[in-house]
């Protein structure tokens, strides 16, 4: 089974069939993605992840990834990563139980641990906020 829904790597998806198959967690997609390109400039591109994940809009900034967003049936995950220091700084901030466990329960890669964070309610988009406000903070320093 896919993370995400569009599964066929000869047919990237339209901004419109991805707002289409999210459907409810649209205004959530639409939140994360103004905040991300206002708060970051970041650089947008759907890019196509293998059949486990299927494809997703990616954000870049300076080259580096900041976020991808994988479009699923009436919901969609956001893939944010995040080095050990960070993980560090995360278990600071103020975010909710569901995010919390996920950042626990990845497994850390030499490059950081990678989360998959299904977007279940307006805290999980704050809190992804929070995670890449952090990311690009530390990135500054």
């Amino acid at each position: 089974m896919s993370i995400g829904i569009f599964t066929d790597k000869e047919r990237p998806p339209t901004i419109d069939q991805v707002l289409e198959a999210i459907g409810p967690k649209r205004s959530a997609w639409e939140k994360l993605t103004r905040f991300i390109q206002e708060e970051f400039a970041a650089r947008e591109e759907f890019r196509f992840y293998g059949k486990n994940y299927g494809w997703a809009l990616r954000f870049r900034k300076g080259g580096k990834a900041l976020a991808s967003l994988y479009p699923a049936e009436t919901s969609f995950t956001v893939q944010v990563i995040l080095g050990e220091a960070d993980v560090k700084r995360a278990r600071g901030l103020p975010i909710g139980k569901h995010v919390r466990q996920i950042i626990e329960q990845a497994y850390a890669y030499p490059e950081g641990r990678w989360l998959f964070i299904p977007i279940q309610s307006a805290k999980d988009v704050r809190d992804a906020q929070q995670l890449l406000a952090l990311k690009f903070s530390a990135e500054r320093q």
